[in-house]
């Protein structure tokens, strides 16, 4: 196989909800990603650029991993933002998070903020401290 194929593709994201409807109110709504299309199969969003493809299964189970993250230039504003928008940061006993919910690694100081969409899919944020 050419994976040389793969370095001129451009990626696509899957997410999955039981309620598609809530998904496209938080991702186009509180997220702010315009709808592309939607067809029987899913709701598609462009993040940027990258397709985002919501599909429903009825019997969705969350996993307890981030699944979707965004890499941001202020994640305090970005923080904030959300905040004021109604998400809530997830807050993991004994990380050390602030109290907006930012963790900064260790040494790096790379900071990360996670939390979920109406699903319990895990997001994040991350503001990298090398650019």
């Amino acid at each position: 196989m050419n994976t040389n194929l793969f370095a001129a593709a451009k990626p696509i994201s899957f997410v999955v909800t039981r309620d598609r409807a809530r998904a496209k109110a938080f991702y186009g709504g509180i997220l702010g990603f315009p709808l592309t299309q939607e067809d029987q199969f899913a709701a598609v969003f462009d993040m940027n650029g990258t397709m985002l493809r919501i599909s429903t299964v009825e019997d969705h189970a969350p996993q307890a991993h981030t699944v979707l993250g965004w890499d941001v230039p202020d994640i305090v504003a970005a923080v904030q933002a959300l905040t004021s928008a109604g998400v809530r940061f997830t807050i993991y006993d004994g990380f050390g998070q602030d109290p907006l919910g930012i963790w900064t690694a260790p040494g790096g100081g790379d900071q990360v903020a996670w939390f979920l969409d109406p699903d319990g899919n895990n997001l994040s944020l991350t503001q990298f401290a090398r650019r």
